[in-house]
């Protein structure tokens, strides 16, 4: 399966070279890069492609070979935050009092747990740095439910992430937007690394 980006304003303004190819076949894979290296763009635009949406400024073309695929569902860790929106919760008080008590890991462990194996067989989960407020022994075990979800029922996992432990296994299929770019220069005023920028 893959997807020719052939224009978007956002790659171009990156300067991506067009047209963009990204090998979607394999069922999990992780998408890195430095900040603004276009993860998240890249993300989202899977799913409008996924979903068949046209969007101002973005040609694609998706292939999907052979492939049967299921609905695509994104999931943004920073906009899926339950305990911002308590509101949504006022009926259900047991709920409502583990959002105030627990702690945002704790939160997004539970999301996890609840909401991802409840999706249809099949599903294209698309998520946007799933790690975000996770320990590292909770990003192994994430990682275990997220090879299982593609394993035991059949679901296409795709993540944009920064986390050491879903990038380093080799269960996962790296796709390094820093290796397709003509990377921009960097901004300099918080030093280099390994320097300190203390005056």
């Amino acid at each position: 399966m893959f997807l020719k980006i052939l224009s978007h304003p956002v790659f171009v303004n990156l300067n991506f070279h067009m047209p963009m190819i990204i090998d979607l076949s394999h069922p999990v894979i992780m998408l890195s890069g430095e900040n603004g290296s276009g993860k998240s763009t890249l993300l989202h635009s899977i799913f409008y492609a996924m979903k068949g949406e046209q969007v101002d400024g973005f040609i694609y073309r998706l292939d999907t070979g052979k492939l049967t695929l299921g609905k695509p569902y994104l999931f943004d860790a920073e906009q899926h935050n339950p305990r911002m929106q308590l509101e949504l919760f006022e009926d259900n008080p047991q709920m409502l009092e583990f959002l105030q008590m627990a702690s945002h890991g704790q939160v997004m462990l539970a999301m996890f747990r609840e909401n991802f194996p409840s999706l249809p067989e099949g599903t294209v989960l698309i998520l946007d740095e799933p790690e975000m407020a996770l320990s590292v022994s909770n990003q192994r075990r994430i990682l275990k439910m997220l090879l299982e979800l593609a394993d035991q029922r059949k679901f296409r996992i795709i993540c944009a992430t920064h986390s050491p432990v879903l990038l380093d296994s080799p269960d996962t299929y790296v796709i390094n937007l820093d290796n397709y770019t003509n990377k921009n220069v960097a901004d300099n005023t918080m030093g280099v690394q390994g320097a300190s920028t203390l005056q």
